[in-house]
């Protein structure tokens, strides 16, 4: 089971090799889901500048970037055109932390890695994301744990149930030790 605590060597995240995997995957899937970056051709993109940005289809994604202004759709495309791009890149950035802090997906995988302040601040934005977009897709609710506690162990979506119950304590984990 993961455990994290403050060392004098930073903040020592354990995790067992299925953790390690399970968070590998989500991280992947969360930089799947936000798609790769404009190439460096197109101008408005250098400067940070969407040139049609709308509110995504995706529940998940109009959730991770959520319209700024709801009740005046112009204002709020414009909102999403100078910043989502800037929002995107750092969802990737910190997808990429954790990443980074699991080792190589091929070779010695890690199930210790220590943190910095700034890591630990980059893992907890990711963690936070994944868990949006999971409680998204699950459609989570306030009174979730009754409905995971009376799901049978069959049902496709308990496994997700899972891995959002443990990223969440995951997070709490990391919260508590920055805190």
């Amino acid at each position: 089971m993961s455990h994290v605590k403050k060392t004098r060597e930073g903040i020592r995240v354990r995790l067992e090799p299925e953790e390690t995997a399970l968070l590998r995957a989500l991280m992947e899937q969360m930089l799947t889901l936000l798609g790769d970056a404009p190439g460096a051709d197109d101008e408005l993109a250098s400067l940070g500048i969407a040139e049609n940005a709308t509110t995504p289809d995706d529940p998940v994604l109009a959730r991770l970037f959520p319209d700024a202004y709801r009740d005046d759709g112009e204002a709020a495309g414009e909102f999403r055109r100078y910043t989502e791009m800037g929002l995107r890149d750092g969802k990737r950035e910190a997808a990429g932390t954790v990443l980074g802090g699991l080792g190589d997906p091929h070779g010695q995988k890690r199930t210790e890695t220590f943190l910095d302040e700034k890591q630990a601040q980059e893992w907890l934005r990711a963690l936070n994301d994944v868990r949006l977009a999971l409680g998204t897709r699950l459609d989570i609710t306030e009174d979730w744990y009754e409905e995971a506690e009376g799901m049978d162990p069959r049902d496709p979506r308990a496994p997700m149930f899972a891995a959002y119950d443990w990223l969440t304590m995951l997070q709490e984990s990391l919260v508590r030790v920055l805190w």
